[in-house]
């Protein structure tokens, strides 16, 4: 790389740091990312600067320099959190009090043995060490998994930059931007890196995020004369900031954790993350849970302590064992680490339908949008913008073809103007020339495949130039010397170019909405010559303006002044004026096949979608009708009818009102509030930089991932890849999906563990009523289930089950309920009711089997304890299986979906095959204080784990009945 010198107190780049190559040899995943930076570059002129990066400010780096640079340097990134060992993971798991107090039980179970000098091995102690460690290896294994998920997403919703590689403009991830690459800015770009401006055109940079200062600052090529604080740097953008007007072009001068960003992103990196609103109610209930468990695990062995004879200190660390047992198996410790798992897998089968959720705790609140806002453009409609009308002073031309290969052609009468000479011709040409000189898109061939960079409208201009054949000569008449960027505010767009047909003078070229632009106009264009824009043309501008729109075409005016100087003047909106109107084009933009489908679901299912546009009134009208929003003569409110009515006023017309034009960013903020104000939860899509406040401020912020600007992707929670209406619906349906599967997950783990706690308690406080210690005289502590049974059980059922429901397909009526309030609980009166109801049935069916396999019971072939408790044992396990496929619905029979999750078949399959082994090998015979079963008590165990399956069905007939006669009252 070739060296330069910098001003005094600045360093060259070194090709890589010694310490940055002594420390990736010793580690792979080095602390610190980033090259070192220059230091203050602002003290240097950009051609020093670009000599020592070692680039051409014409043609950037070549793709083989940077990827070398990449190599040497490691990617733009701020410092990642370390992946957690899986040691480390492990340990984690073992730093709850139930689980330390298990295992003192454990330890002074095993020091029991020790005195007692038994022959035999420690089973208890064993066992118990073995299930804690499984549990834990589980529950890593989990939050590994959920943090994988969440990791792939963040890679999903990497930012992007557009750089100046081997001559042109490509757009990559802005972790592969490295020193001296050039970075091309535009309205609504995010800054990869900190970088010095060697070119700009009213480029103005939204600092807050570094700075605080909360107005927006110009920048400029000026070498600073002296140091200056990061705010005061104006030749220079810092990483993390966004662009809010014009263009530029800027060196990158320092990438990842050597930017100003990442000085300070270590504090950021310090700081815990918030827990998600599912994640604290769950926490909440395991609590609650918790406590009460913890009362009755103390109750339990008080009981057993009160009613038995304690005949030895393994008595006692029996007791013991099964009081914390209990409590271990019945709280829910695992909740959060499936939860999480659950979610992220949700979300990422979200991202395979385009949609996707940067973060987890929005899904929640998707599922319970009952307004979706809509941009109008590449959202409704296609996104694709073609020009098919010219209309000028002289008449109109049709330009055929559709899309952005500039295949068609411009005709008048049937007839071709490519070589005619009429005063159409001329003013068409200037229509299109003047559109694609306000242009900052970019239109390219690559292998027969029409793309384009920018904005389609812009590109709409191109491509009808090049039917016209008219590029070329305008490329080579005209070059760029100055602009005023587009404002959504102004919905303009000037640029000053130099004529070399005419000496080099200036010509001033605006494109805008017509209806503002006919307001700076004080001429005409008629075929070579300008006349007066008198009160009569003006009415026929507009007659012509109203047309078009009522055939759903988006208009765009072209006009333009020549200036009596060679170089360009200071360039503000003063310009924009005694201007000389064109023409103006009527540009298609089709609804989307899918729009109309879309609306009709989202319709079905509760949901308002309201068109918001910064189109034409009649435009908007009429899309609305042909995609079934509105009916014919719907009320469509424009930006500044919003503007005349007071908050009350505003709330009152967006109750009744489906779309809006002519529509401002600031009114977008302003219909959200009004929205939100009347209760309802909003998802507002948006694409540019000034939709950032009203993504933020929707209850859903859905960023475009096609025309989207990077600022209005950071400011949104959820990202469309395909920029479609329909994936938002589809969006909702995954996440009321979501939704219902962790109401699932939690029903079934709550109503299992319910079952676990009852049969205990009632099986210990009751043991005199069941009889089991006077059917049991080998031992002097009678309870239902061992210590080692209850882990098993929770080991078992707790773990892939519950994972397994949690990814269970979106239920096919999902769409057709109204949108779940998001005050609502996750757990309510309703659930816990079930979660009783189906534990307390759990308990007697467990209680009733042991019970009438003791001697002289009903069941024929038992005769000891061991056995009564094995058949107890497996009746419980296969009732809470049973119950994964009860636990799906408050409503719905489990009959209806038994075949829908091939996964949690086979994790049922799972847990059945390692009961089986529990009862049948010796060894686990011992261990987990079972015995053998034949094929008649085994037919009775399943008997009776089925009448969960039958009374849940009970329940939900009885539930069905009770919701009937109110559906039919709610229907129109």
């Amino acid at each position: 790389m070739r060296r330069g010198r910098l001003p005094a107190g600045a360093r060259a780049i070194p090709a890589a740091p010694a310490s940055a190559r002594t420390e990736r040899s010793a580690d792979r995943r080095p602390t610190c990312r980033g090259a070192a930076p220059v230091t203050d570059p602002s003290l240097a002129a950009t051609s020093e600067v670009a000599a020592i990066l070692d680039v051409s400010l014409t043609h950037g780096l070549s793709s083989p320099e940077a990827a070398s640079r990449l190599s040497a340097h490691g990617p733009n990134e701020l410092i990642r959190e370390r992946p957690v060992p899986v040691w480390r993971a492990i340990l984690a798991q073992l730093r709850g009090a139930l689980i330390s107090l298990l295992l003192v039980a454990a330890a002074i179970s095993f020091v029991v043995w020790v005195v007692d000098g038994d022959a035999s091995l420690p089973f208890d102690t064993i066992v118990i060490v073995l299930i804690v460690l499984a549990n834990a290896a589980l529950g890593a294994a989990q939050e590994t998994r959920a943090r994988h998920a969440v990791e792939a997403l963040r890679d999903l919703t990497a930012a992007t930059a557009a750089v100046l590689r081997d001559g042109a403009v490509v757009r990559i991830p802005a972790g592969e931007v490295v020193l001296g690459d050039v970075l091309v800015l535009q309205e609504g770009d995010a800054v990869a890196a900190d970088a010095r401006v060697c070119a700009a055109a009213g480029l103005t940079v939204a600092e807050s995020s570094l700075t605080g200062e909360s107005e927006p600052v110009l920048k400029s090529t000026a070498t600073m004369t002296g140091p200056a604080t990061v705010g005061e740097r104006v030749n220079m953008v810092f990483s993390g900031t966004a662009v809010t007007r014009g263009t530029g072009r800027a060196i990158v001068t320092a990438t990842g954790q050597a930017t100003e960003m990442g000085e300070i992103a270590g504090l950021l990196a310090a700081t815990p993350h918030d827990p998600t609103p599912l994640q604290r109610e769950t926490a909440r209930i395991g609590r609650t849970l918790g406590l009460a468990v913890l009362v009755v695990a103390v109750v339990v062995m008080v009981t057993v302590l009160l009613t038995s004879e304690l005949r030895s200190a393994e008595d006692a660390v029996t007791v013991l064992l099964l009081g914390v047992s209990l409590a271990v198996a019945a709280v829910p410790e695992g909740l959060p680490a499936v939860l999480s798992v659950v979610l992220a897998i949700g979300v990422q089968r979200m991202a395979r339908h385009h949609a996707i959720v940067k973060d987890l705790s929005s899904v929640e609140t998707l599922g319970s949008s009952s307004v979706i806002c809509a941009d109008k453009t590449g959202t409704l409609t296609a996104g694709e913008m073609t020009v098919v009308r010219v209309v000028t002073a002289s008449g109109e031309a049709t330009v055929t073809g559709t899309g952005y290969r500039p295949d068609g052609r411009v005709e008048a009468d049937g007839q071709d103007l490519r070589d005619s000479e009429s005063d159409l011709r001329t003013e068409v040409a200037l229509v299109l020339q003047g559109g694609s000189l306000t242009n900052d898109a970019t239109l390219r061939n690559v292998d027969g495949a029409w793309t384009v960079e920018g904005d389609p409208t812009e590109a709409a201009f191109l491509v009808a130039e090049q039917k016209l054949g008219t590029r070329d000569a305008r490329a080579a008449r005209f070059s760029r010397v100055g602009s005023v960027p587009f404002s959504s505010d102004r919905r303009l767009m000037t640029t000053l170019q130099s004529d070399a047909s005419h000496s080099g003078r200036v010509r001033v070229v605006t494109k805008g909405a017509p209806d503002i632009l006919l307001e700076r106009c004080t001429e005409l264009q008629v075929g070579s010559h300008t006349v007066p824009l008198d009160e009569v043309r003006r009415a026929r501008v507009l007659a012509d303006v109203d047309r078009l729109s009522g055939e759903a075409l988006r208009t765009l005016a072209v006009a333009y002044r020549s200036l009596d100087v060679a170089d360009a003047p200071d360039v503000d909106e003063s310009i924009e004026s005694g201007l000389v109107l064109v023409g103006m084009v009527g540009i298609i933009d089709p609804p989307r096949p899918e729009a109309a489908r879309a609306i009709s679901d989202a319709r079905r299912a509760g949901i308002r979608v309201l068109m918001i546009t910064g189109d034409h009134p009649r435009t908007a009208q009429r899309i609305a009708e042909d995609l079934g929003l509105t009916g014919p003569g719907a009320r469509v409110l424009t930006g500044l009818d919003l503007d005349a009515l007071d908050d009350r006023g505003r709330e009152a017309a967006v109750r009744g009102t489906t779309v809006y034009a002519r529509v401002a960013p600031r009114h977008k903020l302003q219909i959200v509030d009004a929205l939100q104000a009347g209760g309802d939860v909003v998802a507002m899509t948006g694409d540019g930089v000034n939709d950032a406040p009203a993504l933020r401020s929707a209850d859903i912020g859905v960023a475009m991932g096609v025309t989207g600007t990077e600022v209005a992707k950071q400011a949104a929670a959820m990202i469309l890849t395909d920029d479609n209406i329909a994936t938002i619906v589809q969006a909702v349906r995954e996440g009321r999906g979501i939704v219902d599967n962790i109401r699932t997950f939690l029903r079934y783990l709550l109503s299992s563990n319910m079952g676990e706690v009852l049969t205990v308690f009632v099986g210990v406080v009751g043991a005199g009523v069941l009889g089991l210690r006077g059917a049991a005289p080998e031992t002097s502590v009678v309870v239902p289930l061992l210590a080692t049974q209850i882990l098993w059980i929770n080991l078992l059922t707790d773990a892939a089950p519950a994972v397994a429901l949690g990814v269970d397909p979106v239920m096919e009526d999902v769409m057709a309920r109204t949108p779940r309030r998001s005050t609502d609980r996750i757990i309510d009166a309703r659930m816990w009711a079930g979660v009783l109801a189906t534990g307390g049935v759990m308990a007697v069916v467990t209680l009733a089997t042991i019970d009438l396999s003791l001697p002289g019971g009903l069941i024929p072939g038992t005769g000891s304890l061991t056995t009564a408790r094995t058949c107890g044992f497996t009746v419980l396990v296969l009732a809470q299986l049973v119950n994964c496929f009860t636990a799906r619905s408050e409503r719905t029979s489990a009959f209806s979906h038994l075949l829908v999750n091939p996964l949690l078949w086979g994790a049922v399959g799972l847990s059945l095959l390692l009961q089986v082994l529990v009862v049948y090998v010796p060894a686990l015979n011992t261990a987990f204080g079972t015995s053998p079963l034949s094929l008649q008590q085994w037919l009775v165990c399943v008997g009776m784990a089925s009448v969960v399956l039958w009374m849940s069905e009970l329940r939900k007939v009885v539930a069905r009945a009770r919701q009937s006669p109110r559906a039919a009252a709610d229907r129109p």
